[in-house]
């Protein structure tokens, strides 16, 4: 089970994500990434994923497309660390490889 609690302030979109992103969770947290992040104009998105316990390989590739998108993750466990550093390397490595920057 996930749960996602989002939560809308002037200047930014707070995204709360709290249990297992894995099977039929990663499809819901990916439409409403993309509903609600949309409608979110200039605001910053911060995306708290202290409290997931699991993400599997669907789970990576919409944190991955968040990345990609522009949030801003805060994460206090070994494990949702390591998942975002994984992540932004991976980005950063293709970035470098397929547009050429350094």
């Amino acid at each position: 089970m996930l749960r996602i609690t989002v939560t809308d302030a002037p200047r930014e979109q707070r995204w709360i994500l709290q249990g297992r992103l894995s099977g039929p969770w990663v499809a819901q947290l990916k439409s409403n990434w993309e509903k609600s992040h949309g409608q979110s104009g200039d605001r910053s998105c911060v995306v708290d994923v202290s409290n997931v316990t699991f993400v599997d390989l669907e789970g990576e590739r919409v944190l991955a497309a968040m990345i990609k998108d522009g949030a801003h993750f805060i994460a206090t466990g070994v494990y949702t660390k390591h998942i975002l550093e994984t992540l932004q390397k991976r980005r950063h490595r293709w970035i470098r490889k397929f547009i050429g920057c350094s």
